[in-house]
């Protein structure tokens, strides 16, 4: 399991959200570096989620809502909390295989991450390190 920056720039709302195509982890970079549309987030968000209560919350916690009404795009900080979530989106998807079950894991508390879900973990670099890190143990079947 990698990182997949195509599978990523889907998620995060494609070409047409990005204004360019991405194939590789220096054109993901590249995109988070010169700030995030607005879009992405939306996007990215209503991908994640299956609620809109629970949409609204995860939005809220990337980019208050005062700044989004502001801005056409993100900071960089801003950006690289809205990649990291979808980051973790894809690669929950590859371990379980499909998106509702994706969905499902980033969603609920885990006993492994402190009964904390692994979107709120999301919200520091080191807390999506670990929700990586649980997601490469049950990928390869290796103990916690």
């Amino acid at each position: 399991m990698g990182i997949n920056a195509e599978r990523i720039a889907e998620i995060l709302g494609g070409e047409r959200v990005l204004q360019q195509r991405v194939g590789s982890l220096a054109d993901l970079q590249q995109v988070v570096a010169e700030g995030l549309p607005v879009e992405s987030l939306d996007q990215t968000v209503d991908y994640v989620t299956d609620s809109a209560k629970e949409a609204t919350a995860l939005r809220d916690r990337l980019v208050p809502r005062a700044t989004r009404a502001r801005r056409a795009r993100l900071k960089v900080g801003e950006s690289e909390r809205v990649e990291r979530v979808a980051r973790l989106m894809a690669m929950a998807e590859e371990v379980w295989e499909g998106r509702e079950e994706a969905q499902l894991f980033l969603t609920e508390p885990h006993p492994m991450l402190g009964e904390k879900t692994p979107l709120e973990m999301a919200e520091t670099e080191l807390g999506a390190r670990r929700v990586e890190r649980l997601l490469m143990h049950l990928e390869y079947s290796l103990p916690a």
